[in-house]
């Protein structure tokens, strides 16, 4: 019989405890490659700065090449989870996936992103899309409005992995994205608490462990994923780099 979609595939429920596994062995993978690791989100990094300062249209740009560019942290897990390396190329894996599974990450990366906008313009007074938002933005805006991104992305957490390593398009890997939450509430309010309390290290430290941090995010989620539906290194990616 044929694999089921996955829309219709059976997750896993797991233990709530579960996502300090998730992390701990998404710190495995990094500390395999840690030095490929670092560079690929050093590049992500720059480029989130290099469009972000670009008039007019520079917010709106990042918003769409920057999420595909993160992608290749996603590759780089899956690399290294197959003995493998990260590589250069991974950054630009996702731009060869099918249009429709280029949709759902962009679509997923764009409603945290309003909601991001949201709160920002609500609390904070900030607009986001603007190049300068960011300078009026206290740390405890910053942390607010993350946790806001945090909190709406958490069942979109898999839409990435499912769209790319799956071939799935925008109904699929939402649909099964939010099935995957909705089976383990409780894990992934624990992962969300400990991406957070990640993200709080990176303010504590002006954003100097940042390139460590968006790893540990990437390689986690993948984690995750295959924890959840039940795939192996080598079996999972029907579009791999």
């Amino acid at each position: 019989d044929p694999d089921p979609t996955p829309r219709a595939r059976a997750n896993r429920r797991v233990p709530a405890a579960r996502a300090f596994e998730w992390y701990g062995e998404a710190l495995r993978l990094f500390k395999r490659r840690p030095l490929p690791f670092v560079a690929l989100a050093i590049v992500v990094i720059a480029a989130e700065f290099a469009l972000g300062v670009i008039p007019l249209v520079g917010r709106p740009l990042a918003n769409i090449v920057v999420p595909i560019l993160a992608c290749g942290l996603l590759y780089a897990s899956l690399a290294a989870d197959r003995g493998d390396r990260p590589r250069a190329t991974h950054l630009v894996a996702a731009f060869a996936a099918p249009v429709a599974s280029l949709g759902a990450v962009i679509l997923a990366s764009l409603v945290v992103f309003l909601a991001e906008w949201a709160i920002g313009w609500q609390f904070a007074g900030v607009d986001l899309l603007a190049t300068d938002g960011d300078q009026a933005l206290s740390p405890a805006d910053v942390l607010l409005i993350y946790a806001a991104g945090v909190a709406v992305s958490l069942p979109l957490t898999f839409v990435p992995i499912i769209a790319l390593f799956e071939g799935a398009g925008v109904a699929d890997s939402f649909a099964a994205s939010v099935a995957a939450f909705r089976r383990n509430v409780g894990a992934f309010l624990l992962y969300g608490g400990l991406s957070l309390a990640l993200l709080g290290l990176a303010l504590v430290t002006m954003g100097i462990i940042l390139p460590v941090v968006l790893p540990l995010w990437a390689a986690s989620s993948y984690v995750a994923w295959k924890d959840i539906v039940g795939a192996t290194a080598h079996a999972a990616g029907s579009v791999t780099p």
